[in-house]
C-alpha cells in the first residue's frame, strides 16, 4: 500500500473538521468569546496542521487500489473521531477522555446519543461544533468518502457498491459521479429547507440551524436537553418529521421526484413498503401511547414523531418514554433494527435489505415445493440476480453476529444498568436514543468506560456498514501461505 497517497486523501477528513472547528470559533466570539474558545482555537490549530501536512509534502494520485481506498475509508472516519474529541475534552468537565471520545463517534456517525445529562450548560459554539459533527457525518456518508477518490480511479464505482446496494439505484443512474451531485445537492437542499422551516415555525436562527444539521443528517443532537419536546410547538413537531422522513428516504428518488416534477417515482416497491411500515407504526404506537383521558391527536402526533424518529434512525424525541409500556419498547426496538431505505443518511439494516430477504425466502419456499420450477426475485421491474441478493442477506448475517457480539461483550465487562440489548440494538443502528434509563429523559453517562467504548464501536460498524472495518483487518492481518519446502 502507498502510505503516502493514503496520508493525503485521509487529509481531506481532518481539514473539513478544521473547517467547523473554525466555524465554532466564529460563533464563539460572536458570543463574547465563550468559555469553549480556548479549546477550539487549540483543536482548530492541532488539526488543520496536521490535515494540511502531506498536502506539502506528498503529491496527488490518480489511482488508488481498492486496498487503499478501504484504508482511506477506515482512517478518515478514525481520525475525525480522534481530533474531533479535542474539543469537548479540552473544554473539561462533564467530558472526560470516555465521555469525549463516546461524544465525538456519536456525532460524526449521525447516532445522537449523548453523554450529556444537562445539554444546555454547554457553550453555544460547542454545541454548534456537536451538530456540525452530525453535518459532516451525514454528508459523509453518501458522498465524502467518494469525492476524496479520484474519478479515474477503477475502485470508485465499487467503493459506491458499498454505500448504495444495487438495488437501490433502479432509475437514478449508476454512475459514481451523478450520485454523488446528486446527494450533495439534496443533502444540502433539504438542510436549506429545513432551516428556513425551523425559522419560520419560531425557532432562534442558532436553534435553526443546528436542528437543521441534526435532522437531514438523521443524527438526533439537539441544543436542549428535552430534544424537539422543549420547543412544545406542534408546527416544529410536524416539521420534524417531515424532514425526519425525506432524509430516510433514498435521495435519488427524492432528485426525482423534485425533478422531474412528478409523482411517478414514489411507485418505487422499497418506497412505498417503508411508507406503509411507517403508517402501521404510527396507528400502533398511538393506540399504546394515547394517555387516561388524552386526545387521540396528540396521541397519533406522539405516534407518528417517534414511529420516523427510531425507523429514520435521528433519535429525535418529544415526551419522556421512559414510562412506555413494553408493546411501545418493542415496536421502537423493531424500528431501530429496521432503519430507513438505502442511498440515504440513515443506519441500521435499512429497508431494502430486509424486503430481499423476505423474497429471497419466499424463492427458496416455491422451490422446495415445486423444483423444477424457474423462480425469479423481482423488486419492481428490476430482476435481482443472486450475486446481488446474496451480499444483502449476508450483511443481515454479519450485522446479526455483530449484535450478539456487542451484548456479550458488555455482560462480559460487567453491565450494571442493564442496557447491554437495548444499547446495543440503538447504537449499532445509529439511532443513539433507546428506552428506559438511556431513553430520551436520560442519557449515556452512567455506563461504564468500557460499556461506552463497546458502544461507539458499535456506531462505527453500523455507520460504515462492516464490510469496509473488516476489509481493513483483514488486510492488517492477513497472511500469506508459506510455499512448499519454504520454512
Amino acid at each position: 500500500m502507498n502510505l503516502k497517497v493514503i496520508a493525503r486523501n485521509v487529509g481531506y477528513a481532518l481539514l473539513v473538521s478544521a473547517l467547523f472547528m473554525l466555524l465554532s470559533i466564529f460563533v464563539s466570539v460572536a458570543n463574547g468569546n465563550d468559555s469553549a474558545l480556548a479549546a477550539l482555537v487549540i483543536s482548530f490549530s492541532i488539526t488543520f496542521i496536521v490535515g494540511i501536512f502531506p498536502f506539502i509534502f506528498v503529491r496527488g494520485a490518480s489511482v488508488i487500489t481498492l486496498k487503499e481506498g478501504y484504508v482511506i475509508i477506515f482512517l478518515s472516519w478514525l481520525l475525525s473521531f480522534i481530533f474531533g474529541m479535542l474539543p469537548y475534552a479540552l473544554w473539561g468537565e462533564p467530558f472526560t477522555l470516555a465521555n469525549a471520545w463516546f461524544e465525538s463517534v456519536s456525532g460524526f456517525t449521525t447516532t445522537g446519543g449523548t453523554i450529556l445529562d444537562d445539554v444546555e450548560v454547554l457553550p453555544d459554539s460547542l454545541l454548534f461544533w456537536r451538530s456540525s459533527t452530525h453535518f459532516i457525518g451525514g454528508l459523509g456518508i453518501v458522498v465524502f468518502l467518494l469525492l476524496i477518490i479520484p474519478d479515474t480511479s477503477p475502485v470508485r464505482f465499487r467503493l459506491t457498491n458499498m454505500e448504495l446496494s444495487a438495488i437501490s439505484r433502479e432509475g437514478y443512474g449508476s454512475q459514481a459521479r451523478k450520485m454523488v451531485n446528486i446527494f450533495t445537492w439534496v443533502y444540502l437542499g433539504l438542510t436549506a429547507a429545513a432551516f428556513v422551516c425551523y425559522l419560520i415555525a419560531g425557532m432562534s436562527p442558532f436553534d435553526a440551524v443546528n436542528h437543521a444539521f441534526s435532522v437531514c443528517s438523521t443524527g438526533g443532537f439537539s441544543t436542549r436537553t428535552a430534544s424537539i419536546g422543549a420547543f412544545d410547538s406542534v408546527a416544529v413537531d410536524i416539521i420534524t418529521i417531515v424532514f425526519m422522513f425525506l432524509a430516510s428516504v433514498h435521495f435519488g428518488l427524492v432528485f426525482m421526484v423534485f425533478f422531474t416534477r412528478s409523482l411517478r417515482p414514489l411507485g418505487n416497491p422499497v418506497f412505498k413498503a417503508y411508507l406503509f411500515i411507517l403508517m402501521a407504526a404510527s396507528v400502533l404506537m398511538a393506540i399504546n401511547l394515547k394517555a387516561p383521558g388524552g386526545s387521540w391527536g396528540r396521541a397519533f402526533l406522539d405516534g407518528a414523531f417517534h414511529t420516523v424518529s427510531y425507523a429514520s434512525t435521528t433519535g429525535f424525541s418529544i415526551a419522556d418514554n421512559s414510562g412506555w409500556n413494553m408493546t411501545a419498547c418493542f415496536i421502537v426496538m423493531l424500528l431501530s433494527i429496521m432503519g430507513g431505505c438505502a442511498g440515504s443518511t440513515t443506519g441500521a439494516l435499512k429497508v431494502d435489505r430486509l424486503i430481499v430477504m423476505a423474497k429471497a425466502i419466499a424463492r427458496q419456499i416455491r422451490q422446495s415445493v415445486h423444483p423444477s420450477a424457474v423462480s425469479e426475485i423481482r423488486l419492481g421491474h428490476t430482476v435481482l440476480r443472486d450475486e446481488v441478493v446474496f451480499p444483502q442477506i449476508l450483511y443481515i448475517v454479519l450485522y446479526a453476529v455483530v449484535a450478539c457480539s456487542s451484548i456479550l461483550l458488555c455482560l462480559l465487562v460487567g453491565d450494571p444498568n442493564h442496557n447491554a440489548v437495548a444499547g446495543t440494538i440503538s447504537n449499532l443502528g445509529a439511532v443513539g436514543l433507546s428506552i428506559g434509563d438511556i431513553g430520551s429523559a436520560g442519557s449515556y453517562n452512567s455506563e461504564p468506560a468500557a460499556i461506552k467504548f463497546i458502544f461507539t464501536m458499535d456506531m462505527f460498524f453500523g455507520r460504515v456498514e462492516i464490510y469496509p472495518v473488516l476489509a481493513v483487518l483483514n488486510s492488517v492481518f492477513a497472511f500469506r501461505k508459506k510455499r512448499p519446502g519454504i520454512r
